[in-house]
């Protein structure tokens, strides 16, 4: 099956093609550029050209991966809203895939691991897995300095990345994709609130 993947979670534009079966999955053709401006800009020429230099149309693909964050809102609703029109302009399911799970996917096994991604204003998010790659806890936001699990003794290894790879971002799905699951909805993972804010009430104005 040929699967696209897309993630604008981190200052990373990714798309790939990843053609997956029960034995392997291996990339045909990704385009990433790390520019935390131009998600909205550069995600559907990224999605058209890796699916020209895999030598394959739209129509040919069987799924979607989606990286649904954490991330900030901006960033996140580009792959996602474009994530979900494909996803019903070519009747093929898409799957979310936690960020952070994406980098895990690529991770080698052998012990518990930290997954970190920069979230901005100082702080990272951040998920624990276990020795196989299986999230055991998050995702969080919060001070590098606070994550109580990086002072452990033994400290477990950290993968301090900033995106995930097609490869990784379709791994993170490859089980549900391959059963035919069906999908969960596209649900944005912020963990802390906008920037932007509402406005108050308007303050009365007096005249002396």
């Amino acid at each position: 099956m040929l699967v696209l993947a897309i993630d604008t979670a981190t200052p990373a534009v990714t798309a790939g093609v990843v053609a997956v079966d029960a034995e392997r999955a291996t990339v045909l053709a990704e385009r990433v550029t790390l520019d935390a401006r131009a998600h909205g800009e550069l995600l559907t020429p990224h999605v058209l050209d890796a699916a020209r230099d895999a030598g394959i149309g739209l129509r040919d693909l069987g799924a979607i991966a989606c990286g649904v964050g954490p991330g900030p809102y901006t960033g996140l609703r580009a792959g996602m809203v474009s994530a979900a029109a494909l996803s019903h302009s070519l009747g093929i399911p898409a799957y979310p895939v936690c960020t952070l799970d994406a980098i895990a996917a690529g991770a080698e096994e052998g012990e518990p691991f930290l997954v970190l991604t920069d979230a901005r204003r100082r702080e990272v998010y951040w998920a624990t897995y276990d020795a196989e790659g299986t999230r055991t806890g998050g995702p969080h936001v919060g001070r590098r300095d606070d994550i109580t699990e990086l002072h452990t003794d033994p400290a477990p290894r950290v993968l301090d990345h900033e995106q995930p790879t097609p490869l990784g971002i379709v791994g993170a799905a490859r089980a549900a994709i391959l059963a035919g699951d069906q999908p969960a909805p596209l649900t944005p993972l912020y963990l802390r609130r906008p920037d932007a804010a509402e406005p108050g009430a308007r303050k009365r104005v007096t005249t002396p």
